[in-house]
This record gives structure tokens, sequence and C-alpha cells, in this order.
């Protein structure tokens, strides 16, 4: 019986190696139950373990001209599974500890959920502020704050001189800190 698996196996190979897609079928249905298994033993992940197996024959029909079979076929699939399983758990390894050090150094993990809302209501309230402004105030301190222009830049663009542009920044900022002195 054993022989009779051994020259049906070859036989099998042979014709893989031609490229005869019903020998990769024949071959498929033969090892691929015992190869899930044997890969779920390794990864305790159905899914995963059908995943690594499915990949294992892709790289069979990709590799078959190439096949040189030594002791069994079987066995070079199982050897490539276990393989594969490793890089599995390599990969997870790196995944986890990625994931812990996002989390362990997340600026988002910094916040509280009370802080996130304290900020978020602070962010609307200046909005807000800063659209009661007086026109001419508004204009010169969102062009100087927002778009990051120097007090001499504004002053040219609104043909006003410097010095008018530095007394509209600074009673913006002083309407914007009473507006707002009830949030500080």
């Amino acid at each position: 019986m054993i022989k009779k698996n051994i020259i049906f196996e070859l036989l099998l190979i042979e014709k893989l190696k031609s490229g005869d897609p019903g020998s990769f079928s024949d071959i498929f249905n033969a090892y691929y139950k015992d190869l899930v298994f044997f890969a779920y033993s390794f990864t305790h992940d159905l899914s995963s373990a059908e995943d690594i197996v499915q990949d294992t024959f892709i790289k069979l029909w990709e590799d078959h001209e190439k096949l040189i079979v030594t002791v069994s076929l079987k066995s070079i699939l199982l050897k490539t599974v276990q393989n594969k399983c490793i890089d599995w758990h390599r990969h997870r390894k790196i995944v986890n500890n990625s994931s812990t050090y996002i989390i362990d150094n997340s600026p988002l993990y910094e916040y509280d959920t009370d802080n996130y809302i304290l900020r978020s209501e602070l962010e609307g309230m200046i909005e807000k502020a800063i659209e009661n402004l007086p026109e001419k105030f508004k204009e010169a301190f969102e062009m100087n704050r927002f778009e990051g222009l120097k007090y001499q830049e504004i002053a040219t663009k609104l043909n006003v001189s410097n010095r008018t542009i530095e007394v509209r920044i600074s009673k913006a900022l002083e309407l914007l800190r009473k507006s707002l002195i009830d949030f500080f």
C-alpha cells in the first residue's frame, strides 16, 4: 500500500511539473485537510491556518516546473507550512509590539474624555470670538495668525501703516481675552 502511494505521488509530481491542473487538484484534495490541521496546531486560528495552506499551494503551483522532491511531496508541503507558520508568528509579534507602542506613545491617549470636551469647547469659543471681532481687527489678526504674514506685509496689503496693524492686532487680542475670560 505504501509503495502504491509513493508511485501515485511520483506520477502526480511528474504531471504537476508538466503543468497539469488536474494533478494540482488531486494533490490539493489529498493534502489540504492534513495541512490545515497541521497549520492550526501552530496558529490556533482556523482562518489563518487556511490562509497559510492556501499560500503554500499557490507557491507550489507557481514553482511547479522547478519542483524537486527528494523525500516526499507531503513532507515538502509540511515543511513549507511550518515555515509559513513561523513567519506568521513573527508577523503577529511585530504587529502586537507596534500596536502596544502606538497605544503607549500616542498623544490621543494622553487626553481623557473631559480634556477632549474642554478642548473642543474652547476651539468653538475661540472661533466664535474671532468671528465677532470688528472686521478690520479680524482681518489683520487672521492675516497674522493664520496666514503667517508679518505686520509690514499686512500693512502693505491693506495699504495702511505698520503702526495701524500693530494697534489692530493688539486690540483684537484684547477683545479675544475679554470674550474668553470666563473660559480661563
